[in-house]
């Protein structure tokens, strides 16, 4: 999720591995209070519209699906089992628990159906509604062909949940630890309209905490627990305390002063810590790569100024002298770990990059030759850009560091935009920003989580960029070759080769998250959805 990702499968590409060793089993005190940081604000808490991992973990805090994964394993949440489709993979049938709302309502099969017409209804405009591909009648739903009432979902009675497909979808069981697929209390949303999802008195809940004390757009918030959460027992902490650090020596000298229990590190200050007792580096299925529009720089539609791009950068000094939390230079947009060949178990993105690495990989003489050609092509004798980027420190570093790197290349002029995180995804979202530092985190395990981002017309495809080739490739990994895992994966395959040949994208890095961890969170898991899960977490004695 990144703007996401917000992630299918048996392939896991977290490290999935514990935050602290499970230990012996809690000796809770009356009252147990974790606190963590976010590196910037909640966007929105309307889970048809949450896109970045803040909020995303945010609604996995207090919200349940269908599943919840505990470490690798994906479990029952408000299912009662996790269920294999019927009828050649167009059939799922989930029988639900009887669970209840934070308000006292009964949480039913209706509520699941609601969630998902609205998400998939275009009047929603709903970011993630492309994710409902796949169940019957979404894409001519999300097209207008059709009303939002005709999607493949259907209640019968309180606590059965019936989804029709229009195809099988390999990853679908997955996908249900996204926000966007967890139910929704109509009345409420009803009651608030607008204001839903925008501070905490305009929500209701059903997972294991409650979100209170946020405004909207203050720097912390509470989660406490929910005791109307069906599994309540599990739940040792009574509240998670976030606040909003952007800069890294603060986190650290917080967490020094006890006033952090857990505090994320980048730069110089992970480095300087990275030999800590307490230090702790958790591998994230998460990219960050430079999106080139091409709508608003139409030179970047040829094909050598955009490889030029990806050339000149050093991707590998980038992630260690910039980055420098274990983060390290990657040529594929899809992370490792995201998947592997059915035949012979390679890692998918490593296998990809043996072709990839010819273009995504640094190399400023042939660099400047391509940038030279690209700009007589285009009739130019240079450029003048703007690369938009978020706030934080180690963003802005970084757009430093690029700025650095692409001005190697003559006539190359790039101007810098630091802007808050809410501010450089509208930007992203409307199109106006011409280069843009993105990242993604997958919406569940498998490379179509981030392959998919750049089909045409996609809300994510930030490049604006188009190739049929690519197009089909993805279209035939979702439709005729969707039951062939071998076939599948070769389509997929074969797309990671041809956009990052094509690159409309320049790869960066794969993320290494840097902690500072109190040593005394026990039983809290790190997901293959690249989600923290705090069910079963406590605080030792």
């Amino acid at each position: 999720m990144k703007v996401k990702r917000l992630v299918a499968g048996a392939m896991v590409f977290a490290s999935a591995a514990l935050l602290a060793a499970c230990g012996s089993k809690s000796s809770s005190s009356s009252s147990e209070t974790f606190n963590r940081m976010e590196k910037d604000v909640i966007s929105t808490m309307d889970n048809a519209h949450i896109t970045d991992v803040i909020s995303g973990q945010a609604a996995v805090d207090t919200g349940d699906g269908l599943y919840r994964y505990k470490g690798k394993k994906l479990e029952p949440a408000v299912a009662t089992k996790v269920v294999k489709p019927t009828n050649n993979g167009l059939t799922y049938t989930f029988n639900l628990r009887k669970t209840k709302w934070s308000n006292g309502d009964p949480v039913t099969a209706k509520d699941f159906v609601f969630a998902w017409k609205r998400a998939a209804d275009p009047k929603t405009k709903s970011e993630y509604a492309y994710l409902f591909s796949g169940i019957k009648n979404a894409d001519d739903i999300t097209a207008g062909k059709k009303a939002a009432s005709t999607l493949g979902v259907k209640a019968e009675g309180d606590y059965k949940l019936v989804v029709t497909m229009d195809r099988p979808v390999p990853y679908f069981s997955t996908m249900m630890v996204n926000p966007v697929f967890f139910p929704l209390n109509q009345k409420t949303v009803d009651k608030y309209g607008k204001k839903f999802g925008t501070q905490s008195k305009y929500l209701v809940f059903n997972g294991p905490f409650k979100l209170t004390n946020w405004n909207g757009t203050g720097n912390s918030w509470d989660e406490v627990k929910n005791t109307s959460y069906w599994n309540a027992k599990q739940v040792k902490l009574d509240k998670i305390h976030v606040q909003v650090v952007k800069d890294s020596n603060t986190a650290a000298n917080l967490f020094a002063t006890k006033k952090l229990d857990d505090a994320v590190l980048t730069g110089e200050i992970a480095k300087q810590h990275a030999k800590d007792k307490d230090y702790v580096g958790d591998k994230q299925g998460r990219t960050t790569y430079l999106d080139m529009n091409e709508e608003k720089v139409p030179d970047f539609k040829n094909l050598k100024l955009r490889q030029a791009v990806a050339m000149a950068i050093n991707r590998d000094e980038f992630a260690n002298k910039v980055i420098g939390d274990g983060s390290f230079g990657i040529s594929t947009i899809t992370p490792e770990n995201s998947g592997s060949n059915p035949k012979t178990g390679e890692d998918f993105s490593k296998e990809a990059a043996k072709e990839s690495k010819t273009v995504q990989t640094y190399d400023l003489k042939k660099a400047k030759q391509l940038w030279a050609e690209g700009l007589k092509e285009a009739g130019k004798s240079g450029e003048d850009v703007t690369l938009t980027t978020d706030d934080t420190d180690v963003a802005k570093k970084s757009a430093e560091y690029l700025q650095s790197a692409l001005e190697q290349l003559p006539g190359m002029k790039v101007s810098i935009s630091s802007v808050p995180f809410k501010t450089r995804i509208q930007r992203s979202l409307d199109g106006s920003a011409q280069f843009i530092l993105s990242g993604w985190q997958g919406d569940f395990p498998d490379p179509i989580s981030f392959l998919d981002l750049y089909t045409t017309g996609n809300t994510y495809n930030f490049s604006h960029w188009s190739n049929k080739q690519y197009d089909d490739l993805i279209k035939a990994s979702k439709g005729t070759d969707a039951n062939s895992e071998t076939k599948r994966y070769d389509d997929l395959l074969k797309a990671q080769e041809l956009l990052s040949k094509e690159s409309p994208v320049a790869t960066l890095y794969q993320t290494v998250q840097g902690h500072l961890r109190n040593p005394k969170l026990k039983g809290a898991t790190f997901s293959p959805a690249n989600m923290y899960n705090f069910v079963g977490a406590y605080m030792a004695k």
